[in-house]
């Protein structure tokens, strides 16, 4: 069936501000209409062709890793103790968001994460207009990162140039923003664990 419309028929529906509705209500043949489940599927394939997923429903690590030993993460920058932070945030995601238990010794995993923190960086981005303090910084942070399974020596994920990059709103002045009792930290370290985690269990 092809239906033709021609300018005529059109603009009466176009210059009309109240809205139109059909005398009776509109039924397709039967021939036209799509059963439920193949609705789904085609959602469904859609979904997928868009590169959908949800963190931490899937894994790309072969299925004989159940345990994932996450020593402390090295720390080549002159920022005090950051490396715990990270750690403590990396092990936490691991065990609320993944199927996976971790230990700290390596000889004690399936597979062994390794990372070492290489470049750390805070940049002002916005300013408090009365006191000229920095309000919104932009942090950016480099690692190396490998996740290595214990049997066999294979590496299973390796990057040297694993970018951390967000912006966080700060209450203390930048000389200061990576200290210990700086809270803003502690969301650094919690977004930093939730994407790597995801880099390395998914594999992405």
């Amino acid at each position: 069936m092809k239906l033709t419309w021609s300018k005529r028929c059109l603009s009466p529906i176009l210059s009309s501000s109240r809205p139109i509705l059909p005398s009776s209500p509109l039924r397709l043949p039967a021939s036209l209409l799509l059963p439920a489940s193949m609705l789904l599927l085609m959602v469904a394939l859609g979904a997928a062709g868009c590169g959908y997923h949800v963190a931490g429903k899937s894994s790309a690590l072969p299925p004989e890793i159940h345990v994932i030993a996450v020593p402390a993460l090295e720390n080549a920058t002159t920022s005090y103790r950051i490396e715990q932070r990270l750690t403590s945030a990396t092990v936490h995601e691991f065990l609320s968001r993944t199927p996976y238990k971790v230990v700290s010794s390596p000889t004690a995993g399936d597979a062994v994460l390794k990372g070492k923190v290489v470049g750390l960086e805070a940049v002002p981005l916005l300013f408090d207009t009365t006191t000229g303090r920095a309000t919104t910084m932009l942090v950016t942070m480099k690692c190396e990162v490998s996740l290595t399974q214990t049997s066999n020596d294979k590496v299973l994920y390796h990057t040297d140039n694993f970018v951390f990059r967000s912006e966080y709103e700060i209450s203390t002045d930048v000389t200061s923003f990576f200290s210990e009792q700086d809270p803003a930290l502690d969301r650094v370290a919690k977004d930093f664990a939730q994407r790597l985690v995801a880099a390395v269990v998914e594999n992405y």
